[in-house]
């Protein structure tokens, strides 16, 4: 039986008794029979009742373990007094309420205690109270209690998404969930892709190609994608050399009036650039200048050959339907992979605003590896109006400035047990720390707590579903397990999508 104990200071506590098997993230319904009113809560936190008299009676049965003997119980009171010591306190925290079937955040009222009666809220019940419509669904994974969760793309559409928890916990393979469930809906995603791990999403585990064959899109910095200059254009190469390069005013200007005289005798190439730089008479201006172009070439992601260029609009007019490009960042040098980073965003922020794409959803890995600090304020402001939706992915929440964390719309949050890592989360997320602490403190592996306008700002314990896709991001380990079969030992670990057999003799 569930009965109110108290209400205070936003916090709602609940007397189990006998206890119900109730799980930290469920969501209780304290219904008032007078008004027809009732109060959506969920349990954060549960407790034994501090019962007077269960700590002595706990002392006396230790101390006189070893007596032989028999229970005298005339009153048979020994199994109230086992059910009381069982009893627990679930603390939970409001969330909104009900009035006549409807939801509503008014929560200015308290339940009459004496005519209020505490019942549990089916997850299916839940569920169509925090998507009610599902226009667009993405199946990610299901609740505690096995019920299928589908977030709306809609929810997703224009908004800031972070995604966060510590290694091993399930991120990456979150955010290739939602990835995949854009893609089916339509929709137009651009990845960076730190450490390759996206770049085998369209092969099915067994190795066979799946759905998404021809909506994938792996480019490779100085292999498959490389950059004329022309297209690059002037603006892009300059945000490179200021920003990534940390070029000298004079030495930008310097720059932009080699780039224009040559452009009005379109001879721009990285010969004459070279010979320009060279007629240069300020010998510091024109050794800045020699050392950043020589780098930027070095790359191999700039050429003067327009017919090794790689273009972003063609790309995307075979991607109306749907699809990703995957930009592999993997075993970049970290210039390189800023570079490559700075042009794609100054050349994305080109396309949006001549309507080439209608919006992009960004998948960032571990962005603060190759993404500069002034870049965080603009895509949260400027580039999202643009029509860059970012879903960032980190197992560092303390390299995410707080402004980006309190600007966000929707958040995923995995297992976290450091202490820095929930207070930085804590201090700036749209719920209060205390849930956040308790709950994904104690979240098993592949388990989230989400909350944003995915849930209408109700915090869920999802279980991420599987998805039939080779994984790329998964640990490589030294041992792994082990299966004997007729034909020998089969290394049964998947992490290269190889297998090694050893004969026996």
């Amino acid at each position: 039986m569930l009965s109110l104990y108290r209400i205070e200071n936003g916090e709602v506590q609940i007397i189990s008794c006998p206890p119900q098997g109730i799980r930290k993230g469920e969501y209780l319904s304290i219904e008032d029979t007078s008004t027809e009113k009732s109060l959506i809560i969920q349990v954060v936190e549960i407790d034994y009742a501090n019962v007077p008299g269960i700590l002595e009676d706990i002392l006396r049965r230790s101390s006189i373990h070893k007596v032989n003997g028999e229970d005298y119980d005339p009153l048979e009171i020994k199994s109230y007094i086992e059910l009381v010591k069982d009893a627990k306190v679930l603390r939970c925290k409001i969330r909104g309420a009900l009035t006549r079937g409807e939801f509503t955040d008014d929560i200015s009222w308290i339940p009459v205690r004496s005519r209020s009666r505490v019942v549990g809220i089916p997850d299916e019940t839940l569920l169509k109270l925090i998507n009610p419509s599902r226009l667009l669904p993405i199946q990610i994974g299901r609740t505690q209690k096995k019920v299928r969760v589908d977030i709306d793309a809609k929810a997703i559409d224009g908004s800031l998404n972070i995604i966060s928890g510590k290694k091993g916990t399930g991120k990456s393979h979150l955010a290739k969930t939602i990835l995949l469930g854009l893609i089916d809906q339509g929709g137009l995603c651009l990845v960076f892709d730190i450490n390759g791990e996206y770049t085998k999403l369209d092969y099915k585990s067994s190795g066979e190609r799946n759905r998404f064959q021809k909506k994938m899109k792996v480019l490779i910095p100085g292999r498959n994608f490389k950059v004329d200059l022309r297209y690059a254009g002037l603006g892009s190469i300059l945000s490179i050399m200021r920003s990534v390069m940390d070029t000298p005013g004079t030495s930008t200007w310097e720059f932009r009036r080699i780039w224009n005289s040559l452009e009005r005798r379109d001879a721009i190439s990285i010969e004459e650039i070279f010979r320009s730089i060279d007629n240069i008479n300020h010998e510091y201006v024109r050794e800045a200048l020699f050392r950043r172009f020589q780098s930027l070439v070095d790359t191999g992601f700039f050429c003067d050959d327009p017919k090794s260029n790689t273009a972003f609009e063609e790309i995307f007019a075979e991607m109306n339907m749907g699809g990703a490009v995957i930009l592999n960042l993997k075993d970049l040098p970290s210039m390189i992979r800023k570079i490559v980073v700075e042009f794609v965003l100054s050349k994305l922020s080109q396309l949006l605003k001549r309507n080439i794409a209608r919006a992009v959803f960004l998948f960032a890995e571990e962005a603060h590896l190759y993404l500069r600090d002034t870049y965080w304020e603009d895509i949260v402001t400027r580039m999202r109006h643009l029509g860059v939706f970012v879903t960032f992915v980190t197992n560092q929440p303390e390299t995410i400035k707080q402004n980006v964390f309190r600007q966000s719309d929707n958040i995923f949050l995995f297992n976290f047990t450091n202490e820095n890592d929930l207070k930085a989360i804590s201090r700036a997320s749209r719920i209060d720390g205390y849930t956040i602490e308790s709950i994904t403190r104690e979240l098993p592996a592949h388990h989230c707590l989400m909350f944003g306008k995915v849930t209408r700002d109700l915090p869920l314990v999802v279980g991420i579903g599987r998805l039939d896709i080779q994984t790329q991001g998964e640990t490589r380990f030294f041992f792994t397990p082990l299966e004997t079969t007729p034909e020998g030992i089969v290394d049964k670990s998947t992490q290269n999508n190889y297998q090694t057999a050893l004969q026996l003799k």
